[in-house]
């Protein structure tokens, strides 16, 4: 008795297993259908105008982009040049034929902007009704900054392609840049030779003067000026740093730009000294 349960139950595990397959099986030949069903060749439109190859493109669920211009020979003004994807090519609907569309033969000549500005460049090109294509910057020592020092395709070129001129200008150099060093310590005048040799430049100079041990006193101008007068008030420091004339034996106490900081090449240092 229980060998014969045991067999419908397996028989039945079976049978619910050979439903699952067929049904899997049914679903993927049904979603293989659906999307082969969706599927259309790709129409030449090669040789057509845009209408004409829009149109053609439409009735099969297709769109028609024109991505580019070219000229050409072969192909008359305001047709279609080239097409991706390929005519007879298999896609879904809804798919974008990329297109480029043909300028005729080359009518216009290409100019030669070497040594403009890149403005004037742009403006010359533009004028004979082509494109600034890409554009390239490097930096020349002695060259003047934005010059145009390179142009694809060349003056007067012919047989070209796009109708686009690439250019290379000149840059702008940058400045070199560098750690600003601690100064503290050393003599003014190591320290200006330093500068020098670095290529740096020297500013203002402050010398101060040291803090009296004693407290404050009367400047000896002020009492040889009249005696009989009570002696005027101690210059501030401000005033005594500036009486004081720096020399090359000064030690430098503080600077600007500070240590650490980043400056161009050239940049100018100035010092207060003691």
């Amino acid at each position: 008795m229980n060998i014969v349960r045991m067999k419908s139950i397996i028989r039945l595990i079976l049978l619910g297993l050979v439903l699952v397959m067929v049904a899997l099986i049914s679903g993927l030949t049904a979603m293989r259908f659906a999307i082969h069903g969706t599927e259309v060749n790709v129409p030449k439109v090669i040789g057509l105008s845009p209408p004409e190859a829009e149109r053609a493109a439409a009735n099969l669920g297709l769109n028609v982009i024109i991505e580019r211009q070219y000229f050409s020979p072969q192909i008359p003004e305001g047709r279609i040049l080239s097409q991706v994807p390929d005519a007879g090519t298999k896609v879904r609907r809804g798919w974008q034929v990329r297109v480029a569309q043909s300028l005729g033969p080359q009518r216009v000549a290409i100019p030669n902007v070497l040594g403009e500005s890149g403005r004037a460049a742009d403006i010359n090109i533009e004028r004979r009704g082509l494109d600034l294509g890409s554009v390239a910057y490097i930096q020349i020592p002695g060259t003047q900054a934005d010059q145009v020092l390179a142009q694809s395709p060349p003056a007067n070129a012919s047989g070209i392609a796009a109708p686009k001129i690439n250019l290379l200008i000149s840059a702008t150099a940058v400045p070199a840049t560098y750690i600003m060093p601690s100064f503290a310590g050393q003599p003014l005048g190591s320290v200006n030779q330093k500068l020098l040799d670095a290529g740096f430049r020297l500013g203002n100079v402050i010398a101060i003067a040291p803090p009296l041990a004693n407290g404050p006193a009367s400047t000896p101008s002020a009492s040889m000026a009249n005696p009989s007068q009570s002696p005027s008030p101690p210059p501030s420091a401000l005033q005594t740093a500036t009486a004081t004339q720096p020399s090359p034996a000064s030690i430098v106490i503080s600077q600007s730009p500070a240590p650490g900081q980043k400056v161009n090449a050239g940049a100018t240092v100035n010092f207060e000294v003691r």
